[in-house]
């Protein structure tokens, strides 16, 4: 399988160079390499590239897949029942059926990448990274599950304590209730449990260097999480009347540009400034001070969708005093948010803070060495008069 993976996607990169050869040279591409291209395409819809496990329905007679905990993981994911797809989704569906082909089972993470737009990468990573956390703390569990092939409810809980317990902090620091809402009815617990988990996992992968920033990422995923409750409630929404959906929608990677991007631009556009130009520490924001945004409740005033006139997003045009209209003004009253809690002020005096542990030494030396110098002794006397 790994083989043929690799063959076919040889094949597909080297009909590209063949058909850009065609543009630029006019050469005819014979029918048949046409008809052998739409194969290719075709199996390689079968045979996808992957990390540690093969998920194409081409592999499931690997030894790896034969696995009983990676067995129960993989079963407990590919259950969407109930689950409200999106209708183009659904066509897409039902066009898949054909009877003289295997079909790529779907999952509760196709369902997410569905539902809030995360990259198809993206998911297939998360994928094989969440079916392993869950088959790792299944084979471990103690005394062994009944039902090797079923995913037990113990390895489900650890790996969801693990995951949830900054954010369920975060809630706590705030006074807020965190939004991981299960439902009463016992067959759906297990898979609600998963769709939480992939969700975050799904938010993580995909956030880039808003990793730097674990406390808004917490606050993105409290918000993704809620509109995730509200679909499977069936909740409807007062605004427009119809059954809730995500903020952003589920176009194409509509998570990577409409919610990481915008946050992402700030935070470059704050360290473009601070190379670019020679401004005071305290007039340019870093990591850190864009997080502290997300320390207080005042956070929740940025909204969801995120208000793009918010004073989180917004920037000085210069990252020093300016004068405007003769007027000597501050970076921080051009509507900038500024620094949040610790300013560092540099100056000369930062030397003798920086070593004050040294300049204490040297002047307690110097004032022994005057009360000696003053009795008309010397150093060694005080080593004599034992």
């Amino acid at each position: 399988s790994a083989l043929l993976t690799k063959a076919y996607q040889t094949a597909a990169v080297l009909f590209e160079v063949l058909k850009a050869v065609n543009v630029s040279q006019s050469v005819e591409v014979d029918q048949a390499i046409l008809d052998t291209h739409n194969k290719i395409e075709e199996k390689k819809k079968l045979y996808v590239p992957y990390n540690i496990l093969p998920l194409d329905p081409e592999s499931t007679d690997q030894a790896i897949m034969q696995n009983p905990e990676i067995q129960a993981a993989v079963y407990a994911l590919r259950n969407i029942r109930g689950l409200p797809w999106p209708k183009d989704k659904e066509q897409e569906k039902k066009q898949e059926k054909k009877p003289d082909e295997k079909k790529t089972d779907r999952d509760l993470l196709d369902w997410l990448q569905a539902m809030f737009g995360f990259q198809k990468d993206n998911v297939a990573n998360q994928r094989e990274h969440l079916i392993l956390l869950l088959a790792n703390v299944h084979i471990r569990q103690i005394p062994k599950p009944e039902q090797q092939s079923k995913l037990d409810d113990r390895a489900l809980d650890y790996v969801m304590k693990k995951l949830f317990k900054s954010y369920k902090m975060w809630c706590k620091y705030l006074g807020r209730k965190s939004s991981l809402w299960l439902p009463t009815i016992q067959q759906e617990v297990q898979q609600r449990k998963l769709l939480y988990m992939g969700l975050y996992l799904l938010v993580w992968g995909e956030a880039a260097n808003l990793r730097f920033m674990p406390e808004c990422l917490c606050y993105i995923y409290h918000h993704m999480a809620f509109e995730l409750y509200g679909m499977l409630a069936g909740n409807v929404s007062p605004m427009t009347g119809e059954n809730v959906k995500p903020a952003y929608g589920g176009d194409e990677e509509a998570f990577l540009m409409k919610v990481v991007t915008p946050i992402y631009k700030v935070i470059e556009e704050e360290a473009h400034r601070s190379k670019t130009m020679k401004s005071k520490h305290s007039h340019w924001r870093n990591y850190d001070d864009l997080n502290e945004y997300f320390w207080k409740v005042d956070c929740f005033r940025l909204g969801w969708p995120m208000r793009a006139d918010a004073d989180f997003f917004k920037t000085p045009k210069f990252a020093y005093p300016n004068r405007l209209n003769g007027e000597e003004r501050s970076a921080g009253s051009v509507h900038w948010m500024g620094k949040i809690n610790f300013v560092e002020i540099r100056s000369f005096w930062h030397i003798f803070r920086s070593f004050d542990r040294m300049w204490i030494f040297l002047i307690l030396s110097l004032q022994a060495m005057i009360i000696i110098a003053w009795n008309g002794g010397t150093p060694s006397d005080i080593f004599d008069a034992g």
